[in-house]
């Protein structure tokens, strides 16, 4: 029976979860102000007038030019602290610092042959 009840109070706990966030959403769009008209209904482009066509494609290779990045970014916020600890790590945490660099010097290799670094 007690089991139960440690059950029951997560239950509560996940549906107060849910309704803390839905709530505002919901009444909000109850009380809003419904004044619609043709300045409001406008797509607002910081202030200026847009000139020609607003969709530009831009190449993908930026994209993961910026996922390169990213990717190696993330890498040393997880390397700093292992560095630090260094002398005190065991086995397992060397070993597993040793893997996760060998992956990221194997996704660099990658991303290298496929020509993912070459700005043009």
């Amino acid at each position: 029976m007690n089991l139960l009840n440690e059950w029951a109070f997560i239950g509560v706990f996940v549906a107060i979860a849910w309704v803390f966030p839905a709530l505002p959403v919901v009444l909000s769009a109850f009380v809003r102000p419904r004044k619609p008209n043709a300045i409001k209904m406008q797509t607002y482009e910081c202030g200026v007038e847009t000139v020609g066509d607003t969709w530009v494609q831009f190449k993908v290779q930026y994209y993961i030019y910026g996922l390169v990045f990213l990717v190696f970014d993330v890498e040393m916020v997880f390397l700093f602290p292992w560095a630090l600890a260094y002398n005190q790590l065991n086995f397992f945490a060397f070993g597993a610092g040793l893997v996760f660099i060998f992956l990221l010097t194997d996704a660099l290799i990658y991303a290298w042959r496929r020509n993912a670094l070459e700005w043009a």
